[in-house]
């Protein structure tokens, strides 16, 4: 249904490192190429082919409105073309040298996939991050993700406070978080008016609080928080993602998309999830 030709996106991690592609649709055949995408990553953005393959399936299967299984033969008529770099690092036999990778499986990934639906017009960038929270002490230690606000398209809104793209997760009810672990849940609300407007609007984002009644250490591994989740087709970019603390004494701690802070008992960890992007003009 779509017509044979080429078409690019090109999207940019906050840090300013690019992801590009290029896809060439030919009759029943697609190249897909991400020349031009990012060096290896210092930090741990870096993905892998695998992750990339997985991204593009991903994106394969919006394509066709049947439910197909997943598997290897949706990738028979494609050929992915993968650089060195970012999506494709060495990796050394001595491991202390090996690039890190475990953003790249919970961020890249996701705005690999956005970078994909901006290439062929399909929808609006949706939050693009998994917001990671860590938070423990010496005695246990908790995990969690945060969802966010998905892009719209050219005939839907998109959904807010839920998982994009990448959805295997799912939130621990605050009455089981609050009865397991030292933490107060004090607010998890959908972030009104976080999603870009446009004849179709954004989803969007979450507010969600919590307050340590102990000593521990948070950590925090997010993307779009120095870049707006884009629009499309004329539609206006969602609102970025915010993380900080406020302290026990009212002081405000800014924390950037990945890092770590101590907290005291008290102190309220506060993140602010991205809002998607909307699709086309307002009117």
């Amino acid at each position: 249904r779509i017509p044979d030709g080429e078409y690019a996106a090109e999207e940019q991690l906050d840090d300013g490192t690019p992801l590009k592609v290029a896809v060439r649709l030919d009759g029943d055949s697609a190249a897909i190429d991400f020349a031009g995408s990012g060096d290896v990553h210092p930090g741990n953005l870096n993905a892998t082919p695998a992750i990339v393959h997985s991204a593009v399936i991903y994106f394969l299967r919006l394509l066709i409105p049947e439910p197909l299984p997943l598997n290897e033969g949706l990738l028979r008529a494609v050929t992915i073309a993968i650089p060195p770099g970012l999506l494709s690092p060495s990796f050394p036999d001595d491991p202390g040298e090996a690039p890190a990778v475990v953003g790249g499986n919970v961020e890249t990934s996701q705005r690999l996939v956005d970078t994909l639906l901006k290439a062929l017009g399909l929808a609006a960038c949706s939050q693009g991050t998994m917001n990671n929270v860590i938070f423990g002490n010496e005695r246990f230690g908790y995990y969690e993700t945060v969802g966010g606000g998905c892009g719209a398209g050219p005939d839907f809104d998109g959904a807010s406070a839920v998982h994009s793209h990448m959805t295997n997760t799912r939130m621990t009810d605050p009455e089981v978080l609050e009865s397991r672990f030292p933490v107060r849940v004090d607010e998890f609300s959908i972030r009104r008016g976080s999603g870009g407007a446009g004849a179709f609007k954004g989803g969007d984002g979450i507010t969600r609080r919590l307050q340590f009644l102990e000593r521990m250490t948070a950590t925090v591994l997010s993307s779009h928080r120095s870049t707006r989740p884009a629009g499309a087709d004329g539609g206006q970019p969602g609102h970025p993602g915010h993380n900080f603390v406020e302290r026990a004494d009212g002081t405000v701690v800014e924390l950037d998309g990945n890092d770590e802070v101590e907290m005291a008992a008290g102190d309220v960890f506060v993140m602010q999830t991205p809002g998607g992007g909307g699709f086309g003009t307002a009117t």
